[in-house]
Parts: structure tokens; sequence; C-alpha cells
């Protein structure tokens, strides 16, 4: 049955719908795929080719920027020269104020303006300030530049300055311009230098701009010789936390490069600044072209999500057309299969109208079949109970009659009264108006019926106690399971104990969740393990002493009506004692429930050997 639905699953994952929908969507998917996947590599091209020319637009319209704005520095610069330092005294108060106009007309892009004589001392300077103690202007870069080539104008790295003492004790970062120049003091002429200080932030708010708004592409400028002088991730770079490749992005010539940093690929573009000699370099990294490669990715899957459910409906209403008259036969039979009993689809082409009416004649006739197997199987469960049911009471009844008959020869009435009286209540359960299932209330008595004629047999010997909670005595239980082996504790176990060994046999009851367990115990011998092994499975090994089938007769029983999860376990050791579990179902004893259980075990229960 197992094998015959699953071969049905299968069928049914395969239907000549499903089969026509697949092939349209497969084409669909295909023909999609391939034309996203085209336009994803034509849009891949293009951004790249697109991100670089931006940079580099931005490179060369940053690089005007900053061009104009040394130039406004040189002009300075050169307005100091010719128009205030060659055409004034610098004794002269005309000098100082000319020379104090000029800063102050220019006081947004600069931040300081000097003159030194070539012994390094100060001749004039705006805004006024003192010279710091202990600062020796011959030994700064940009006067030894000034002083070594003086036909040149110099422009230095961005650096602090130190030279004068300011107030509000701030330290102002700026870019220095110097020159060698010629002055007059009264009648005697000489030569000096020249400083215009650029007030560092003019650069630094111009890039800081354009790495705003530049999306992940990155601007930085650095002196020819690799030295950086902005960095939008300077603070990073100072704790080494990240890199940069400036020292080798210096080397190459105006253009763009390809180059990795730190495993990373990404494109460059460098630009020159004049006067200077100072690179302005664009960074494109790769990720940056990622995103936009990833935004307009996800673009092509909405789309082709679109394109493929647009598609997905249309091939379904083509597959559906071509397909419905199987699917009528095939909702027809899995109604039928369901339980109901519809007409047979019988419709669309003539290949299709032959199988509908083949497929009804092959129910009708499984129909038959079914019937005729359920009642054979419905008589041989019955045969079976009834079989097993046969082999207990000729022993009851055989052994005590012949107890009474042993007693009323040793004229021991009063015990053969006794006898017969307990045998009267063992027939009234065994006989139970023909019924299986009875209460554990009632099978518990016949259990005392029978050890209270063991015991006047056996001589008291043995103790028996029933310890058995009241709340389970109002459940189903098959009849006569407990005196079988009541009888096995017996005769394998304290049956053939002297008087002094206080042989003892405990019955307890319980009800553990959903189920009932049942224990008949004994101090006795015990069994080998071998017997033990195969005391449940094996009849043919196990020793025969009162009716020989009692165990297994209880435990066939027990599964035949309850199901092969429930039955007996047998715990034993040899010269300890055995103990034997009846597990049934927690089944409240109604009437409603015993017969419900009566019919169930006619047909309906399957042993383990025939299952599917």
């Amino acid at each position: 049955m197992k094998n015959d639905s699953g071969i049905r699953k299968t069928f049914a994952q395969f239907n000549i719908q499903s089969i026509i929908l697949s092939v349209l969507m497969t084409l669909s998917l295909v023909t999609v795929t391939v034309m996203g996947f085209l336009l994803y590599h034509r849009f891949k091209l293009a951004s790249d080719k697109s991100a670089v020319a931006n940079t580099e637009m931005t490179v060369e319209s940053t690089i005007d920027r900053l061009n104009s704005s040394l130039l406004d520095l040189r002009q300075i610069s050169d307005a100091a020269n010719y128009n205030i330092v060659q055409e004034y005294d610098i004794s002269s108060q005309e000098f100082t104020r000319q020379f104090s106009m000029l800063y102050e007309t220019n006081v947004d892009k600069i931040q300081s303006l000097a003159l030194y004589g070539y012994d390094g001392k100060l001749i004039e300077s705006e805004p006024v300030a003192t010279v710091k103690d202990n600062v020796k202007v011959d030994d700064q870069k940009w006067y030894q530049d000034a002083r070594s080539e003086i036909e040149n104008i110099h422009f230095s790295t961005p650096h602090v300055q130190n030279l004068f003492n300011d107030g509000t004790f701030r330290y102002h970062q700026v870019v220095s311009l110097s020159r060698s120049v010629d002055i007059n003091d009264g009648s005697t002429s000489g030569s000096g230098v020249l400083l215009v200080d650029m007030k560092y932030s003019v650069l630094e708010d111009m890039l800081d701009r354009i790495n705003e708004t530049s999306s992940g592409i990155y601007y930085y400028l650095c002196s020819r010789d690799g030295e950086i002088i902005y960095h939008p991730r300077w603070t990073e770079i100072n704790r080494g936390l990240f890199k940069e490749e400036n020292n080798k992005a210096a080397s190459y010539e105006d253009g763009i490069y390809e180059m990795k940093t730190d495993g990373q690929k990404e494109n460059i573009v460098v630009g020159s600044v004049a006067y200077t000699g100072w690179k302005l370099i664009g960074v494109v990294p790769e990720s940056v072209q990622e995103t936009s490669i990833n935004k307009f990715r996800y673009y092509i899957i909405t789309t082709i999500l679109i394109l493929v459910m647009m598609l997905l409906q249309v091939n379904r209403f083509i597959s559906r057309k071509i397909s419905r008259p199987i699917r009528e036969l095939d909702e027809s039979v899995k109604a039928y299969e369901a339980g109901a009993m519809p007409d047979i689809y019988i419709g669309g082409s003539a290949e299709i109208r032959h199988l509908g009416y083949s497929v009804q004649k092959s129910y009708e006739q499984i129909e038959t079949l079914m019937k005729e197997i359920i009642q054979q199987q419905t008589e041989r469960r019955k045969s079976e109970l009834d079989a097993l049911q046969s082999q207990i009471n000729p022993h009851f009844l055989y052994n005590t009659l012949e107890s009474i008959t042993w007693m009323i020869e040793a004229q021991r009435n009063n015990e053969a009264v006794v006898m017969i009286s307990e045998l009267a209540k063992l027939l009234r359960v065994s006989l139970s108006r023909g019924k299986t299932i009875i209460s554990i209330e009632d099978e518990l008595q016949h259990g005392r019926s029978y050890m209270n004629i063991q015991r006047v047999r056996y001589k008291e010997r043995f103790k028996v106690e029933f310890l058995i909670d009241e709340e389970i005595k109002d459940y189903c239980i098959v009849k006569l399971v407990i005196q079988p082996l009541l009888e096995n504790a017996i005769y394998y176990g304290v049956g053939n104990m002297d008087e002094d060994d206080d042989g003892q046999i405990l019955v307890r009851g319980e009800k553990k969740g959903e189920d009932i367990y049942i224990s008949i115990e004994d101090n006795g011998m015990g069994m080998p393990e071998d017997i033990r092994d195969n005391i449940l499975t094996d009849n043919s090994k196990v020793p025969k002493h009162g009716s020989g089938v009692g165990v297994i007769n209880v435990h066939s029983r027990i599964r035949l009506m309850f199901g092969p999860e429930y039955g007996l376990e047998v715990y034993s050791e040899l010269d300890e004692g055995t103990k034997v579990v009846i597990h049934i179902p927690a089944i409240p004893y109604t009437k409603e429930n015993a017969e419900q259980l009566e019919k169930q075990n006619y047909g309906q229960r399957r042993m383990p050997d025939e299952e599917e």
C-alpha cells in the first residue's frame, strides 16, 4: 500500500499540465535570463566607464579651482613684492600701511604676511605679532628654499605655523608661499624673504565638498614625493586603520590607472596642480562600482520576477486548456480514492474516453474484491481469538476439578467448598456472556479467585498481595490475561519453594499518562536468559508446565485487541525472580467503548507481520 501510494504521488507530480507548464516556463526562464544577463553585462561595462569618467571630470574641475586658489596666492605674493617691497622703503610708514592693507584685503585667504631679512630677522608682519622665542627662521624649509633658489616661488606642504605668538594660543595649519625679494632700507639695498601663509582651510573646504558628494569615490592631494597634503581619511591613516598607496600614485603621470590597495582593485585618476607639482588623486574603489551594479542587479531581478509571474499566468492558462480533460479524469479518480462515489469522468479525445471507461471498470472490480477480503479477514480474526480463548478455559476447569476431587477424597470438605465457590467466580468471569472486553476490576477479581484456589492447593506456602490503584479499576482489559501469568508465577516461581523461603507474588497496577501497567512479580527461581528472550516469540523453546501457552497466549491476545505497540514485557534473573508487565491503553470501561473494541478486533487491527 505504501509503495502504491508513493507511485501515485510520483505520477501526480508529473501530470500532463505540469509537464506542459514546465516546458513553457523553462523556455520562458531561459529567454528572460539570457536577456537579463546581456543587459546586466552591458550595464556593468557602462557603469565602470561612467564612474571613471565622472571621477576624471571631477579631478579636472577641482584642479582648475586649486590652480585658481594658488594663482590668487601667487598674485598676492607678486603684489606684495612688486607693488610694496620694491616700491617703498621698508622703514617708511607707507610701506607698513600698504603691507597691512594687502593683508586686510585678502584676510579670508591668507593667515599671515611677513617679510624677513637675509639674517632671518623679522622686518614686517601682518597681523602684527611678536616672534616666538627660540624660533630660528633660517632652519625652516620655506626659508631655505627661498634662499637657495632665488628666482623661484616655493610652495610648502601643509604645516602648523609656529612663528608668532598668538594671544588665543591657537595653532594654524597653513600652506606657505616663499620667495627671495630685494628690499630698500633708506639708502641701503639688500635681500630678504617674503612669506605668504595661505589658510589650509581654503584647500580643505574645497576638497571636503567634493568628497562629501562623491558617493564612495574619494579624492586626496599629495606632493610629487608622495607626501599626503590632504586626505578625507587622514585620521584612520595615522592610526594604521587604513592604507593608501600614495607614493605609488604620486609616481604616475596624469591619466587613468588600475591598481590594488590591500588586495582590493581600484581605478585612480591622476591630475597635476600647476605651480606646485602636487597631485590630485581620484580613487574609484571596486566596491563603489559594485554598489551601482548591485542596484541595477536588483532592478534586473525585479524585472525578471515580474516577467516570470506574467509568463506563469499565461503559461498556466495554456497548459490548463490543453490538459483539462485529463485533469477532470484525475480529479474524479482522486475523489473516488478519498471515499466518495462519483462517476469517473469520461470526455475529451477518444484516448481519454477509453481511459475513463477502463478506470471505472477497474474500480468496480476492486470494490468487489475488497469486500471479499474484508469478509475473509473478519472470519480469520474471529477464529484466531476464539482458538486462543479456548486454550485457557479447559485448562482452568481441569486443574480445579482435579483439586476438588482430591480434597473430597481426603475428606477436606470445607476447603472443597471454598474451591467450588472460587471456581464459580472464575467461571462467571471466564464466560462473561461471550464478551472479550471486561473491566480491570472484574479481571482482578478473577485473579484473586484463582489465587485463593491455588493457595489452598499449595497449603499457603506463598503469599499473594494486590497493590492496585483505585483509578484503573474502571478501564478496559482483555479478559483472562492476569490468571495465566499468576499461574506461571506459581509453576515457574514460588510453587516449588519451601514454606521457610517466604515465597511471594506481588500484583501491582497503575496508570502512567495514557497507558496502564499491571505487573505480576515473584521472588522465585527466575528463568534462564535464553528462555526469557524467547518466551514471547518462540513457544517451542519454553518448558511446558500448567497451561503451556500462558505468556504467548496473553501477549498475542493483547496485541490482537489493542495493536502491536502493546502487550507483555518480561524481566527475569535466575534465583532472583520474574516480573511480567502488562501494557495496555487507558480506555474507560463503558458499554460503547467495549463494543467498539470488540468490533475493532474483528478485521480492523493488524499484527506487525501484516503491516504494509
